[in-house]
C-alpha cells in the first residue's frame, strides 16, 4: 500500500443508509488505527490533515472506503476483520484528525522547507511527550534509545514509545543531574553492552552528595540486566550542576567521558580528584596503562585531560579519528577543543569568559603549557550535544560539526578544515533548547529539544 491510498478511497453513496452507532473508547480506536492503518498512513496521523478529499469526507464516505476497500489501488477491505461498530468508530476518529488544529500547526511546521547556506531540509517531529531528552542512541535494528534527565529510559520502536525501561541504578535527578548520556559498545552486536552516565548518590554513610557515575548493562526486552558500575567520580559534592557527562568510544575501543568541575572551579587543575576532566578507561572500567598520569601516585589514573570546566559534547572525527569536545564557559568563553593526551585546557587559570556577576576570573586568555580552544563563543551559546555529520544524505554538510545551543535555542553548524573551524551557521533558530544531536545508522540527523521534549528528524530536500 502507498501512503496516499486511503485518501483516494472515500467513495460517496447517497443510497447507503446507516443507523446511529455507539463508538468504542477513544483509546481503543487510536490503538486500532496505529495497529492497522499507521503502516501506510503514518503514526503521526498527518495523512488526513489539510488534504483534498477526492471522493468525499463524510462519515458515510469514509466508512464505505474502509469497509469495502479499493482493490485496484491496493487498499484492502476490512469488512471481515472489523465489526461495523469498530468501522464507524475508526471513521469518526479519522474525521476528528482532519479537524485537529494542533496537528495542522505541527504539520505546517514540519512541511516547511528550511534553507541553510548550502543545504535545504525540512523537520519532522518523530517523538513528542518528553520533558528533557538528554541521550540518544540507535540500536542496530533502528530502534532509538532515549534517556530522560528525570531518570527514565525509553525505547522508540516502530512509531511507539515504550514504557520506562526497568533496571536503572538509583539516580539523583535534580538541577543539572539525572540520567545523562548513553552509548553502545563498538562491538554491541557481539556483547550487548550499553553504557549509561548519570548522577549517582554517594555510597558513603552520612554523605548526601553526588557525582558522575557510569554503568554498563544489557537490554533484555524492557529490562536492563547484567548491570555493572564501572566508574564513580570522587569526591562527592552537594552541588547539583556541572556533572558533564558525555560518552564516546575511540577507534581503539577505549571509552572517553567527561566530568564537570561540579561547581568548584579549582577542581579542574587538581589531579587528585576526577572533576573538571576528561577520562579514558577500558570498556570494563579498568585503566589503560598508557594513560598520561597512570604512574603519578598523586593523580587519578583515569584522567586523560584536565582544566575542563563542564564538557557536554564529546565525539570522534569520522576520518581523522581525533576526539573533539566542547564545554560550557562561565559568562562567555564556551569552547570547542581537540582532546590531546595529558593536555591542560586551562580552566580557571585561563578563560575567555567572566563571572556571571560581571567580575573578572582572570585577565589571562593564553598561558604557556595550556591548550587554546579551536574556537570560543562569547557571548555563550551554552553548547550541548555534538556530532559530526556522517554519510551522504547531507553532502554539503559532510564532516561538519553540529551542536545544540541551550541559550539561543538553535542548532549550530561548524565547518571543519583540518584542525580549524573556518565558518559557522545557526540553523533552526528558536526551535527550542537543543540538548542533543545524533546521526542515525542510516545517516539521518536527529535533534533532541527540551521543555517540551521532542525528537526531531532533519529530512534533506533535493536542490
Amino acid at each position: 500500500m502507498k501512503l496516499f491510498f486511503l485518501s483516494l478511497l472515500f467513495l460517496g453513496s447517497s443510497q447507503f443508509l446507516f443507523a446511529k452507532k455507539a463508538f468504542p473508547q477513544k483509546q481503543d480506536t487510536k490503538a486500532q488505527y496505529e495497529e492497522f492503518c499507521a503502516g501506510c498512513h503514518h503514526n503521526n496521523r498527518s495523512s488526513f490533515v489539510n488534504r483534498n478529499w477526492q471522493f468525499g469526507n463524510s462519515l458515510e464516505d469514509i466508512f464505505r472506503s474502509i469497509k469495502f476497500g479499493q482493490s485496484e489501488l491496493g487498499m484492502p477491505a476490512f469488512e471481515k476483520g472489523f465489526t461495523d461498530k469498530e468501522l464507524y468508530a475508526l471513521s469518526h476518529y479519522i474525521i476528528e484528525l482532519s479537524k485537529d488544529e494542533k496537528l495542522k500547526e505541527q504539520i505546517a511546521s514540519s512541511s516547511k522547507i528550511h534553507e541553510s547556506e548550502v543545504q535545504k531540509f525540512r523537520v519532522d517531529t518523530i517523538v513528542s511527550g518528553l520533558e528533557s531528552p538528554w541521550g540518544l542512541e540507535f540500536l542496530p535494528n533502528g530502534d532509538l534509545l532515549i534517556t530522560e534527565r528525570s531518570g527514565y529510559l525509553y525505547r522508540f520502536s516502530r512509531g511507539k514509545l515504550s514504557a520506562p525501561i526497568k533496571g536503572l541504578p538509583p539516580i539523583k535527578a535534580g538541577g543539572q543531574g539525572g540520567l545523562l548520556d548513553i552509548e553502545l559498545h563498538p562491538k554491541y552486536k557481539e556483547n550487548g553492552w550499553i553504557y549509561f552516565s548519570y548522577s549517582a548518590f554517594s555510597n558513603k554513610a552520612g554523605n548526601k552528595g553526588s557525582n558522575t557515575a557510569i554503568m554498563r548493562a544489557k537490554l533484555s526486552g524492557n529490562t536492563l540486566t547484567n548491570q555493572e558500575i564501572i566508574f564513580k567520580a570522587e569526591p562527592n559534592f552537594s552541588t547539583k550542576h556541572h556533572y558533564g557527562c558525555r560518552l564516546e568510544f575511540d577507534k581503539d575501543g577505549y571509552l572517553f567521558f567527561s566530568v564537570g568541575d561540579r561547581g568548584n572551579r579549582n577542581n579542574a587543575q587538581k589531579l587528585n580528584n576526577h572533576c573538571g576532566k576528561i577520562h579514558r578507561i577500558i570498556d570494563d572500567g579498568s585503566i589503560p596503562d598508557t594513560n598520561p598520569f597512570v604512574n603519578n601516585k598523586n593523580a587519578m589514573p583515569s584522567i586523560y585531560t584536565y582544566g575542563n570546566r563542564n564538557p557536554q559534547g564529546l565525539v570522534m572525527h569520522p576520518e581523522t579519528k581525533q576526539i573533539w569536545s566542547h564545554e560550557h564557559g562561565p559568562k562567555g568563553g564556551d569552547e570547542i577543543n581537540i582532546i590531546r593526551k595529558g593536555a591542560n585546557y586551562g580552566w580557571p587559570r585561563v578563560t575567555y569568559g567572566i563571572n556571571y556577576n560581571g567580575t573578572i576570573i582572570t585577565s589571562d586568555t593564553i598561558m604557556a603549557g595550556m591548550e587554546q580552544p579551536v574556537i570560543h563563543w562569547t557571548p555563550s551559546i551554552a553548547p550541548c550535544g555534538m556530532t559530526f555529520v556522517k554519510g551522504n544524505r547531507y553532502p554539503a554538510w559532510k564532516n561538519n560539526i553540529l551542536n545544540g545551543s541551550l541559550r539561543f535555542s538553535h542548532l549550530n553548524r561548524s565547518v571543519v578544515d583540518g584542525e580549524k573551524i573556518i565558518h559557522q551557521e545557526r540553523l533552526l533558530k528558536n526551535i527550542g533548547r537543543v540538548r542533543n544531536v545524533e546521526v542515525s545508522p542510516d545517516a539521518y540527523i536527529y535533534v533532541a529539544i527540551e521543555f517540551p521534549g521532542k525528537i526531531l528528524k532533519l529530512i534533506p530536500v533535493d536542490n
